[in-house]
Order: structure tokens, then sequence, then C-alpha cells
């Protein structure tokens, strides 16, 4: 008896260290304990591979199964694990009936919550911003790998109606993806599994209200924020002007809005390459009280195509907010000199031979014509000669057929 209840204190001392870092831990027969406080709870169950997913009993018997659950649950499966979360779960004793890996490990995530920055409430249309959202489990960091690698977020921007909820499915505005990312250590993630997630949002959505949406889900775990946000047009404009004249180079002009950008603070920085990759860059900075940065690209006159792409960084001059512009990939052409003297004459040469052709069109026009128009008197004349023919030869049968009828009269015998 006192080995069993030594048992069953050390059990219950094991989960309330667990509960605290999440770490793995060995449960007797497979169970845990959900304390009343607890209003959503995630279990990660580790299984033999290739095994049948765990059937979840809870402290009343009832029996959870991947199939077949009520809408509170959320079940995510692979051949060696099981991912369940509910919402609002049963206080009490709970169990997983399966092959779980001898090691029995099994993690408790309660409380989950998703915290994220705020999104300005003025946003330019083309710029760039570094967006973090993190995940705790009872308000700390949730660290369990294997849980955060299954773990996507994304953030949707929606045109803003009134009263969307009233619409028909059909007629509500689709989302668009603005972004997503994962806790990898990618891009401008710092570090992979620490349940911090960073994205790189490019906002390219035309100017307007929008709702702005974030959300987390892997099929067991959703949670949602959203806010509303104005994306404005873009307040840096970039002009590329090309020099046609050798050995002066081509120019790239960024000028930032006035009343929007703060003077001074516009820096601009280019990568051109030719058409053999060769690689140029340029980069500088407007002055004091300008809003304006040129920036000159080498031009040598070979010919070819070339390319360049850029960013601008600048500073909102209201708020002071750091703004940062990817300028898109932007191609141009340089070719041979052309001889404008030389050119003129051999337009002129066309320009000749293309009145000459239209005249012998004319003229074989004319010919055709006149010829189509002899073809028919002709054709006329005959028809018409055709019929006086006939008509004469009528008019003489007829007279030679009354001469003959008065001869016969004259020598019929008298009576």
């Amino acid at each position: 008896m006192l080995r069993v209840l030594t048992i069953f204190i050390g059990l219950w001392v094991s989960l309330g260290s667990y509960a605290a870092t999440s770490s793995p831990v060995s449960l007797l027969d497979n169970r845990f304990r959900v304390d009343p406080t607890i209003s959503q709870i995630t279990f990660v169950i580790y299984r033999e591979k290739p095994s049948k997913p765990v059937v979840l009993v809870r402290p009343d018997g009832t029996k959870y199964y991947s199939w077949k659950h009520p809408d509170n649950v959320r079940w995510y499966q692979e051949p060696s694990m099981d991912i369940i979360s509910i919402e609002k779960p049963m206080p009490g004793p709970w169990q997983a009936v399966g092959k779980v890996t001898p090691k029995n490990n099994i993690r408790l995530i309660s409380n989950l919550a998703l915290t994220t920055d705020q999104l300005p409430l003025r946003l330019y249309q083309g710029e760039e911003i570094k967006f973090t959202a993190r995940l705790t489990s009872d308000d700390k960091p949730l660290t369990i790998r294997d849980f955060l690698d299954r773990v996507k977020l994304k953030v949707t921007f929606t045109k803003y109606i009134e009263n969307e909820a009233q619409l028909v499915k059909e007629a509500r505005p689709t989302p668009d993806v603005i972004g997503e990312f994962a806790d990898d250590g990618r891009e401008l993630d710092e570090k992979p599994g620490d349940g911090v997630f960073t994205v790189k949002l490019n906002i390219f959505s035309e100017p307007g209200r929008y709702r702005a949406r974030i959300t987390s889900g892997n099929g067991v775990f959703l949670r949602a924020q959203e806010q509303e946000v104005l994306v404005y047009p873009s307040p840096i404009t970039t002009s590329f002007i090309q020099s046609r004249v050798d050995d002066q180079p081509h120019q790239v002009v960024f000028t930032g809005l006035e009343g929007t950008i703060e003077p001074g603070s516009v820096i601009a920085h280019i990568d051109h390459w030719d058409r053999y990759d060769n690689h140029f860059t340029a980069e500088g900075q407007s002055g004091t009280e300008s809003l304006t940065v040129k920036l000159a690209i080498p031009n040598n006159g070979e010919v070819g195509n070339f390319k360049w792409n850029g960013r601008v960084y600048a500073t909102e001059a209201n708020s002071k907010r750091p703004l940062i512009f990817p300028i898109p990939e932007h191609t141009y052409s340089v070719v041979e000199d052309v001889n404008i003297e030389q050119t003129r004459l051999m337009q002129e040469k066309a320009l000749a031979e293309k009145i000459k052709l239209e005249q012998q069109e004319e003229i074989l026009k004319q010919r055709e014509s006149a010829r189509k128009w002899k073809l028919i008197y002709i054709v006329l004349g005959n028809v018409v000669a055709l019929i006086l023919g006939l008509v004469v030869w009528m008019v003489i049968r007829k007279r030679k057929a009354k001469k003959a009828e008065v001869p016969l009269q004259l020598d019929m015998p008298k009576k």
C-alpha cells in the first residue's frame, strides 16, 4: 500500500513539474490529469511506427477516436504521432489507449495562446514589413519542436465591407495571402523551435481599407487575430532616365512624397547587371532637407540587355516609422547608334517604292476595269446582234409565207 501511494505521489509531482515545462514524462498506464483551471489543452502522443491512432478516454469513460469525436476536439495524426486539441476539456484523469512508445512520451500543452505584433494602421502599397508572432503555453514560450514544426502562420488581407457577415458566401470578398511563415529559422526567423515566428510581409494590395487576419493552424490548433488597416499609395516614386550618349551615365531617381516622408531620410540602393552578368552596386542618401536620391549607372556604350533592382529606405514624417520599399526588377536595352541621314534616305527610298507600287497597282486596277468593261460591251454587242438577226429572220420568213398564199387563191376553180 505504501509503495502504491509513493508511486501515486510521484506521478502527481511529475505532472506538476511537467505542466510548467511541457517536457515529456513517463506516465503510468498512459494516464494524465487535466486541472479544472485549464480551458484548452493539447496532447502530443508518440506511438510505435506504424500504428493506429490512440483512443482517448475521458474521466467519465467517454471514448474519442480520430474518426469520431465532438466538435470541440481537433485531431491531427501521422504514422507515429497524434496531436489532439480539446477546448474546455473535462477536468480529471484522462487516458490514451494504444501503441504508445515504450518511453510513454506524452506531452501536455495547456492554454495555447497566439500573440502578434500590431500592424501599423497606415500601410503603404509596395512596402515591406518585418512581422513577429509568438506561441505560448501557460504564458510561457512554447518550445515543443514536434508541435511547432507542424504549425503554419499566415497573414491575409480581406477588402473591408460593412456588414460582411450578412452577405451570402459567394458575395463576400476573397482573402489575399500576404505572407506565410513558420518557426524554422529561415529568412527573418532568428531561431528555429523557439516559439517565435518572424516573416517578411510584402504589402502589394491596392490602396483601400482591409481586414488583416493572422491565423495559425495545423489541423488541431486554430487561433486568429484580426485588425483593420488602411493601405495608401506608395510615397516613393522611382524614375529611370536612360542615357543616349556614350560615357554619360544612366540615372535612377528616387523621390519621397512631401508631407509623408521625412526630409533627409531617403536612402537608396540598386544592384545592376549587364548582359554578361557583371554586377554593379550604387547607393546614396538624400540631403538634409531633400527628398530625392539620384544614383548613376555607368554607360560605356556597350549594346545589349541590362537589368537592375533595389531597395529604398525612408522614415514616415508623422509617426517616425521606418519604411522599406523593395524595387522590383527593371530591364532596358542599349542599341547601336543610328545614322540619321542614312536613315532619312532609306525612309525616303522606302516611301518612293511604296508610292511606285501603289501607282502600279492603280494602273493595273484601271486596266483590269477597262478590260472588264470591254468584255461586257462585246458580250452585249453579240447578244444584240443575235437578237436583231433573229428578228430579221422572222420578218423575212413571215413575208415569204404571205407571198405563197396569194397564187393559191387565184387558181381556185369557179363554180
